[in-house]
């Protein structure tokens, strides 16, 4: 069922929840909730299922997070011994991690609760000491997770409370079989909620056979509480891109600014190339160290660097305070990932500025994009760097994600005994 959201709800001691936890949330400066968390904190609370959709920075993690805290001081374990892990987090990346980790231990610090935070990329010899004598609660990317089992260091048949933030990254092919692993050591009978900002067509059917008679929330970006986002969309060549990105931080005095791209050669090739013309530049990527991407992200928060240029990597979950400018250098492959990228900046109430890069080989892929976020934006161009290559004539869909089949869609159109479209 779809809930509306009860804007009547001024102050999280409206919300039920124990004078613990909201001193641990006066203590972050927060008074008032934000619209998930209205919506979700007391559905979760009744132990209902939930799924929720609501746009990034909206605070989806304490809307989970409060409530699930709260449940486990209403139901202190039955044994002191050893602690069996009643609540599970799962998240798509090690960035998002140890962020919903730091929210949770902030809330079960003072209740005494044992929160463990798990993620590849870093040696598991410390994570499974820090696992001897359970945890209440455990934030986990799924690989790693499944590695602890496979070590005898984490056992799940004790999970009332599973949480799939980031859910539609979790349900995608790239995490299907870690996931259908995990779901398979879980009880039958627990609570399920699955959060995210978006939810693409082909993962809804996965999300609701999670669930059982869920509330189903949806918190749209209404008007006073959309992000303060100014769009920009500049055609460019694409050999000038750099020059292009060089001229606009330069003119715009942009200190602060988070570049996507395609891959990770081109965050080294475009942070390298930033960094020879005297910007403070640095990639960030998924075959650098859990460390030096820990590193990386602290420094472009205090200000140490300029623009850090990343792949989709840090789409999803990174929360930088006060980011004024993402930059899609590459166009992001889907809607969705346009949506995830631009909602780095324009949270919690702060202005931010989003320009996407539109080459002649991009354009028809801008266009799909536009159409499904239901954009009006105008092609600008900068003077100096006017296009002049000329786009690519259509050549039967003209490759854009969406209408090109997957091969997902051809295996099943071969089981069928036809092509597909």
């Amino acid at each position: 069922m779809i809930r509306a959201i009860d804007r009547t709800i001024l102050n999280f001691d409206q919300l039920g929840l124990t004078p613990t936890l909201l001193r641990a949330v006066g203590d972050m400066g927060l008074f008032a909730p934000t619209p998930i968390q209205a919506e979700a904190i007391p559905a979760v609370l009744k132990s209902a299922d939930v799924w929720a959709t609501a746009p990034t920075g909206s605070g989806k993690t304490l809307a989970f997070a409060l409530p699930l805290v709260q449940q486990h001081l209403l139901q202190p374990r039955q044994t002191n011994f050893r602690r069996p892990i009643r609540t599970l987090v799962l998240v798509p990346t090690r960035e998002l991690a140890v962020q919903v980790g730091d929210i949770l231990t902030h809330l079960a610090y003072q209740p005494g609760l044992k929160v463990a935070v798990v993620y590849g990329g870093v040696s598991i010899n410390p994570q499974m000491m820090g696992l001897r004598g359970g945890a209440d609660i455990v934030v986990a990317t799924p690989g790693r997770l499944l590695d602890l089992v496979d070590h005898n260091a984490v056992h799940l048949a004790n999970v009332q409370h599973l949480v799939l933030d980031e859910a539609d990254r979790l349900l995608d092919l790239g995490f299907a079989d870690e996931l259908q692993r995990v779901l398979a050591l879980l009880p039958a009978k627990r609570q399920t909620l699955l959060f995210s900002a978006t939810f693409a067509p082909e993962v809804e059917a996965l999300a609701a056979n999670l669930l059982h008679d869920p509330v189903r929330i949806t918190v749209e970006a209404f008007d006073g509480h959309k992000p303060d986002i100014t769009q920009r969309a500049i055609a460019v060549d694409e050999k000038s891109r750099t020059a292009l990105l060089r001229h606009l931080i330069a003119e715009n005095g942009w200190k602060q600014v988070l570049v996507f791209v395609a891959t990770r050669y081109a965050c080294e090739h475009v942070a390298n190339k930033l960094y020879k013309a005297g910007i403070y530049a640095t990639p960030f990527h998924g075959e650098m160290s859990q460390g030096a991407r820990q590193d990386t992200l602290a420094e472009f928060k205090a200000g140490r660097w300029d623009v850090v240029v990343t792949t989709d990597l840090a789409s999803r979950g990174i929360d930088i305070a006060m980011l004024p400018v993402v930059v899609n250098y590459d166009l992001p492959r889907s809607a969705t990932d346009y949506t995830h990228r631009i909602g780095r900046t324009g949270r919690a109430g702060a202005h931010g500025d989003a320009v996407s890069f539109v080459t002649a080989q991009a354009q028809a892929h801008w266009q799909l994009i536009c159409k499904r976020e239901s954009l009006e934006l105008t092609l600008e161009q900068v003077p100096g760097f006017e296009p002049v290559d000329e786009p690519p004539a259509p050549q039967g869909n003209g490759g854009i994600k969406g209408k090109r089949p997957s091969k997902k869609d051809k295996l099943r159109a071969a089981a069928l005994g036809h092509r597909p479209n």
